[in-house]
């Protein structure tokens, strides 16, 4: 049985690939992935046998993510995309094919060839040496993690700052701009949240609603409503109410934080 993760920041187009892998008798999808960077850190740790990568991301494209990989028997990468541009580029990583969207069965089986023929060879050698480089590899991108210190410009007219996107508590939209926190001080950034949300993606930022982004880094309580929302109270002092469409998402993350008894 070959194992299948497909990444892919639409829905619809991780729902097409899901499909066309329930037709095949031995293909079986263990993992669905809205953004790279989760994406990259579940597939280093359990590598499959073949990765379905969109290319154009906003958390990390697929040419990040796929040169990241770059070790001995590293998952097979089928590349999707919308465009043909970067085919060049794809097969220069060593993909196994380029599927331009959209695609048919036919073609998607043409592809499923490619990946069998290339998996012939493996041996279960290969998938250790794999797996011991996906540890060094994931010690190393951890320690790039710590010494990165990404900052922002903030601030309005011909008076800007550069900010620590590690000292951002909040972010909230405000119309065409964004509102950051930093203790009692609050600065603005021009742009959506979304754009906020990508430059702050070192930070474990946990959207509580369609205009807040909180970072748990500085939540110090966590209560509930009697109707459900969750209420989370920062270092200093200011409290905040998740959307009642995004409670089962709030929910979901910050049970990753609770300690289980063995």
């Amino acid at each position: 049985m070959l194992q299948v993760v497909l990444v892919d920041d639409e829905s619809a187009a991780r729902r097409a690939l899901r499909e066309h892998c329930e037709r095949e008798a031995d293909l079986r999808v263990v993992g669905e992935y809205s953004d790279g960077l989760s994406a990259l850190q579940a597939v280093l740790l359990d590598p499959p046998h073949v990765i379905f990568l969109d290319i154009e991301m906003e958390s990390m494209d697929g040419m990040t993510f796929a040169r990241a990989l770059e070790q001995p028997c590293a998952p097979l990468i089928v590349f999707v995309s919308a465009h043909e541009q970067y085919a060049i580029e794809a097969f220069a990583l060593s993909a196994v094919d380029y599927l331009l969207k959209p695609f048919d069965r036919e073609r998607f089986r043409c592809t499923l060839e490619r990946v069998r023929r290339r998996l012939i060879a493996e041996t279960s050698a290969q998938r250790q040496e794999a797996l011991d480089a996906a540890f060094e590899r994931i010690e190393a991108i951890r320690r790039g993690m710590v010494d990165l210190r990404p900052r922002i410009l903030v601030g309005l007219g011909s008076t800007l700052q550069m900010l620590d996107v590690g000292l951002i508590e909040v972010a909230w939209a405000d119309r065409n701009y964004v509102k950051l926190r930093v203790g009692e001080e609050t600065y603005s950034l021009r742009g959506t949240l979304a754009q906020a949300e990508k430059a702050l993606q070192s930070q474990p930022m946990l959207r509580i609603s369609r205009s807040c982004l909180v970072n748990l880094n500085y939540v110090r309580k966590v209560s509930r409503t009697p109707r459900g929302d969750f209420i989370l109270v920062l270092d200093a002092g200011l409290t905040l109410a998740s959307a009642e469409g995004f409670r089962e998402s709030v929910r979901r993350h910050l049970e990753r934080f609770r300690v289980s008894p063995e």
